[in-house]
Formats: structure tokens, C-alpha cells, sequence
């Protein structure tokens, strides 16, 4: 899932945490908000200390938590209120990215996670 929030560049569904949600009730709140589609966040593949990453620079640190999620509606995702395009990619055909939210690798783990059954949460 890919969302072009008004920021220069594609990137995944990123988001600060909501106080009083888990980070996957966050993840299923936030895409239906961005993307207007149900989910289900099916597992935690990875987490990420974004400052130890080729991320573009931020004066923030943070760790970035990747989740793969699975439809739970047929509906075609469109874009919420704070983003303004909702699309889909292959990992061949990427668009530009928001660099400072997403990196190449970034969708190359996502894919890996997709595609293997019993894969070990990566981090750091």
C-alpha cells in the first residue's frame, strides 16, 4: 500500500502513536483514516531505529514499526483527508519516495514478509 501524503514523494502508511491504542489498533485506525480501506494487522516484521538507516536526516529519533496487514473489505482505497493520492506498486515499479519516511529497503522487507510464511521480526 502506498499513500502520497502532501508531502514530496511516495511513502507507506506512517504514523505517530495514538495514547491508549496498541500499535496494530493504530496501524488498522490509520489506514482506514489515509486510505479508506478495512484491515487486519496481520504480524509485526520489523522495527527500526530510523536514525540508524539511509533515511534522509531528521532532528527527531524514533523507532519505526512495520507491520503487513491483510484487507477485510473489498472496497478500492481512496484518499482520506490528509493524503492525497492512494495507489498501488510492484517493487519494480516504484515511485518516487518520500525519503524521510521510506527507503528502498523499506519495501524490499515488506515484500520479503509477504512472500515468507515463518520469517523472524527484523530490527534495529
Amino acid at each position: 500500500r502506498w499513500v502520497n501524503f502532501q508531502l514530496p514523494g511516495w511513502v507507506i502508511f506512517t504514523l505517530p502513536l495514538t495514547v491508549g491504542l496498541s500499535p496494530s489498533e493504530n496501524v488498522v485506525k490509520e489506514i482506514h483514516e489515509e486510505a479508506c480501506i478495512a484491515v487486519t494487522a496481520s504480524s509485526l516484521y520489523g522495527v527500526r531505529h530510523k536514525a540508524k538507516h539511509e533515511y534522509d536526516q531528521d532532528a527527531r529519533d524514533f523507532y519505526i514499526f512495520f507491520f503487513l496487514c491483510e484487507r477485510a473489505d473489498k472496497s478500492p482505497p481512496q484518499p482520506g483527508l490528509e493524503i492525497s493520492e492512494v495507489g498501488y506498486f510492484g517493487i519494480n515499479k516504484l515511485p518516487p519516495l518520500s525519503r524521510g519516511r521510506v527507503i528502498e529497503d523499506d519495501i524490499k522487507a515488506a515484500f520479503a514478509a509477504h512472500r515468507e510464511t515463518n520469517t523472524a521480526t527484523a530490527f534495529d
